[in-house]
């Protein structure tokens, strides 16, 4: 990259820090609560709360800084006015079956089951509860080992490693 001063800039230097912003209703302290129990290596950075000043109740909080394995997020009680969906959604990548299990049911607790390894949780968030293992499967070389393990994929809610080895393996 040339910046217009003629200087070249070494791209893999630059990182730009892109933190999440999540707006909440009004339940964003339950919510911190709740992730950073879910999430090994995470915290709180910071808690503002509304002063004087307004517009909110002196002392509530409006927003905070916290972690989640060691990703920054940025969380707001911003009201009502917008809600999560499914348009956007996190990835949690899993190394093996029991990590899809811890992941699936602590997130899905209080929320709702959708397919392919997808999830709602309490607070209306979207994850994506994915085993290295499906990844596999589905980019296998053999077309037709893909294929089976994308179909097995596309018939479960939580995704079942075994199931997945089970489909291809019954060719």
């Amino acid at each position: 990259m040339v910046c217009t001063t003629g200087s070249t800039i070494d791209e893999e230097a630059i990182m730009p820090a892109i933190t999440p912003s999540l707006w909440f209703d009004d339940n964003l302290t339950d919510a911190i609560e709740f992730y950073t129990a879910v999430f090994p290596n995470s915290s709180v950075e910071r808690v503002d709360r509304y002063t004087d000043a307004g517009p909110g109740v002196p002392g509530e909080v409006v927003s905070a800084l916290f972690t989640l394995d060691g990703q920054r997020f940025i969380g707001i009680n911003g009201g009502p006015v917008f809600a999560f969906t499914e348009a956007v959604s996190f990835t949690v990548d899993c190394a093996d079956q029991a990590e899809v299990d811890y992941y699936w049911d602590r997130l899905v607790d209080g929320g709702q089951e959708s397919q392919c390894g997808w999830l709602k949780d309490r607070f209306g968030l979207s994850w994506q509860i994915v085993p290295s293992r499906l990844t596999e499967l589905t980019g296998d070389p053999d077309p037709a080992r893909a294929a089976a393990a994308t179909k097995a994929m596309l018939g479960m809610r939580k995704i079942v490693i075994a199931e997945l080895e089970d489909a291809v393996a019954g060719l």
